[in-house]
């Protein structure tokens, strides 16, 4: 049974990162953002990230929950718009379903999250049956986008348990949030902008679905936002991959 998604949209202290962030001894700035703070260490612990690769004025979208055939292009046209990359966090069983839409998603340049098979909450599952569960999802992922990789992972429900070394050990970091929009049940764009507005910080990782449901309104808050955000200074960048 799938289990109800929490309400509140700021990222509860359960899930807050297990350990602290660390700044890589002589980070370099890669191509294409002269001028950025030093970049981060890109090394996958058992750490949950919720910041960005660089420090400052950086944010980092992120999506749960797709493949969706309807909403999934919508958001990537947006984003192809305003020229920014973000993280799709892919769902085994959409996945299988819509292999095609995960490579566009690849192609395009974003970064890829494996997000579980089944959506399960794998809080009390052993570390076995998690990597197994985990090795399904990425071999689907691979399959659709095979030059690919698969960077992140996060769990469903933000219910951690023991996932976080198993993704480690599997080379994929495990991925938190710093700001949820609660956009799981729409309660209108205008809403999802002032939230995003109004709960974004520096180095924030944030939250948002493309799949699960009608999206139309976090598409059109995406639409909305990013200009906006970046008349203010923001940047976008990928999350950090801590070491």
């Amino acid at each position: 049974m799938k289990m109800p998604r929490p309400r509140p949209y700021a990222l509860p202290k359960a899930v807050l990162p297990l350990a602290a962030l660390a700044l890589a001894a002589a980070a370099t700035v890669p191509a294409g953002l002269a001028g950025a703070a030093p970049a981060l260490a890109d090394q996958a612990t058992p750490a949950i990230v919720d910041s960005t690769r660089h420090e400052g004025k950086y944010l980092s979208l992120t999506f749960d929950d797709g493949p969706d055939p309807v909403n999934t292009p919508k958001l990537l046209a947006v984003l192809e718009n305003h020229h920014v990359k973000a993280t799709f966090c892919l769902w085994g069983d959409h996945v299988k379903q819509h292999p095609e839409i995960v490579r566009q998603i690849a192609d395009a340049g974003h970064a890829l999250c494996n997000h579980t098979m089944h959506h399960d909450n794998m809080s009390a599952w052993s570390a076995e049956a998690i990597r197994a569960d985990l090795e399904e999802t990425s071999t689907l992922i691979r399959q659709a986008a095979p030059d690919a990789p698969i960077n992140y992972f996060r769990a469903p429900y933000g219910s951690w348990g023991p996932t976080p070394q198993v993704a480690a050990d599997m080379g994929m970091q495990p991925l938190g949030w710093r700001l949820a929009i609660g956009d799981w049940e729409p309660p209108g764009t205008s809403e999802l902008v002032r939230r995003l507005e109004e709960g974004i910080t520096p180095g924030a990782v944030i939250l948002m679905h493309d799949g699960g449901g009608d999206r139309n309104q976090t598409v059109e808050a995406v639409d909305q936002i990013i200009p906006k955000l970046r008349s203010e200074g923001w940047r976008f960048d990928k999350p950090a991959r801590r070491g």
